[in-house]
């Protein structure tokens, strides 16, 4: 499955809209996600489960990269 993760880039400020940031990560499920991105220094606001259709919508964009870790 592929989740969407909404964070911010530094862990310790007060999360802001405009700063919130997106990747996307292939695991099992939303626990294995934050299992691979516990030893990152980011504040994870929101993990979203992509379903097909919104995946198919994302992949359109050039910057659209899954992450495999």
């Amino acid at each position: 499955m592929i989740f969407k993760v909404f964070y911010q880039d530094n862990k310790t400020e007060v999360p802001v809209r405009e700063k919130t940031s997106a990747m996307y990560v292939q695991a099992d499920a939303e626990r294995d996600v934050r299992l691979k991105l516990k030893d990152r220094s980011i504040n994870i606001e929101y993990i979203q489960k992509v379903d097909e259709a919104h995946h198919e919508y994302e992949k359109q964009n050039e910057d659209f990269k899954v992450l495999e870790i």
